[in-house]
């Protein structure tokens, strides 16, 4: 198995040569230039090929465009960017034909409503992938387990077949980079479709208790007819690539994020590994410290001012999350990684504090279920890989990319 070569990180000196970058470019650490931006232009206006968008990196602004859903539509992503892959989906929806949809998509990222014991299966795919190399003394974290958990953990729920695993997430990835490589995103796009539909027409015929047969089944509210209408085949692909890209996909960068943080701070890997009731915070400061998802887009409904700047209606807004929640006006000393920031938090949840699973009614509908799985792999991981460390005969792992971030490795040993 192999994770998709990246190009070398170059160095980026300004915001506008960041995004033109792309967003799958490994830039090693946008967060000086976020900072400039904050004290500087929190509300950066783009001009490009004839229109203008704004880049917004302050908390409060962010914060704001993010809970104002009357204001700023999610109509940006259901036309353009990575709608062109996967289709008209929830994230391009506003309104009452979002809650419909979300009512629909939530009982299948809820932990408590997939099949069977989903923790306890959630355990087992940790075992499973851990028992591969912990004989070895050392592995690589990012290929042997991060890149491959979250994928097989929506594998048996969606009801495909496990030897796809592979295969499916070297899609999902792909999809990611459509505004930078088209072709290899519109690739992935049909590669994916073409693979499910003899699945979809399978559980039409004969359904059984997995995800797709629960979609194939569902009825969903028709504007235009009146009544309910079944989701067609298009409509259930489209929700599949959202579910393996907002959900597998993101939580691969979590993991691999949160394992980078632990390893680099050596103090709190040790406090972590004697108190594993104290991982939700080192998974929650992480969210904070590195967003796996950085950026988000809108679009302006109405002219509204933020930062002294004011937005025109119809205009393009990216809301960049990592920046809001690096903003030292929110969180003292915010390059820091503190694995005790949100202590105040009741049960360690920070989720009135950082921003990562976004706010207000789009607030992400698999957030629990990531938390569960990131949970879950770092209790396993600690528990089965004492001494856990940097390998020092490996090159030492890097953060990088500004839309996704993660380690592209993350090479250990253990005792």
């Amino acid at each position: 198995m192999s994770v998709s070569a990246e190009p070398e990180i170059a160095p980026i000196e300004t915001i506008d040569a960041m995004l033109a970058a792309g967003p799958n470019a490994p830039i090693e650490d946008p967060y000086a230039l976020y900072a400039r931006a904050r004290r500087e232009t929190p509300v950066l206006t783009r001009s490009e090929a004839g229109s203008s968008s704004y880049l917004v990196t302050r908390y409060d602004d962010v914060r704001l465009a993010l809970r104002d859903h009357e204001r700023f539509s999610n109509a940006s992503n259901g036309d353009r960017g990575i709608a062109i892959v996967i289709g008209r989906t929830i994230v391009g929806m506003d309104g009452a034909e979002h809650l419909r949809h979300r009512a629909l998509i939530t009982p299948a990222v809820a932990p408590r409503a997939l099949r069977g014991d989903f923790p306890a299966m959630v355990q087992g795919i940790a075992e499973e992938l851990v028992d591969r190399f912990v004989g070895e003394g050392r592995a690589d974290l990012v290929r042997e387990f991060a890149f491959l958990y979250p994928i097989r953990v929506f594998v048996e729920p969606l009801g495909l077949p496990p030897s796809d695993i592979e295969q499916f997430h070297a899609w999902s990835i792909d999809l990611t980079r459509v505004a930078h490589d088209p072709g290899r995103g519109l690739a992935a796009s049909a590669a994916i479709r073409a693979y499910l539909q003899p699945i979809i027409a399978a559980k039409r015929a004969a359904p059984g208790d997995d995800i797709i047969s629960t979609l194939v089944t569902s009825e969903v509210e028709d504007d235009e007819q009146g009544g309910a209408a079944h989701l067609s085949d298009e409509q259930i692909a489209n929700f599949i690539c959202l579910l393996i890209m907002a959900g597998a996909e993101t939580t691969y960068h979590l993991l691999g994020s949160a394992l980078y943080a632990l390893l680099s701070h050596p103090e709190a890997l040790d406090e972590v590994c004697a108190h594993p009731d104290r991982i939700p915070l080192a998974i929650d400061e992480t969210l904070r410290w590195e967003s796996p998802v950085q950026i988000v887009t809108r679009e302006v409904r109405e002219n509204v001012e933020l930062s002294g700047v004011t937005l025109e209606r119809g205009r393009d807004v990216v809301l960049a999350i990592g920046s809001a929640n690096r903003d030292e006006s929110r969180f003292p000393e915010p390059d820091r990684f503190d694995l005790h920031r949100f202590d105040a938090c009741a049960g360690g949840d920070a989720a009135a504090e950082h921003i990562a699973f976004g706010f207000g009614r789009h607030y992400c509908a698999g957030s629990r279920l990531a938390l569960l799985e990131a949970e879950t792999a770092l209790r396993t991981l600690l528990a089965r890989l004492p001494d856990l460390r940097f390998d020092p005969d490996a090159a030492r792992a890097k953060m990088a990319g500004w839309a996704f971030r993660s380690p592209d490795a993350l090479p250990v040993r253990f005792g």
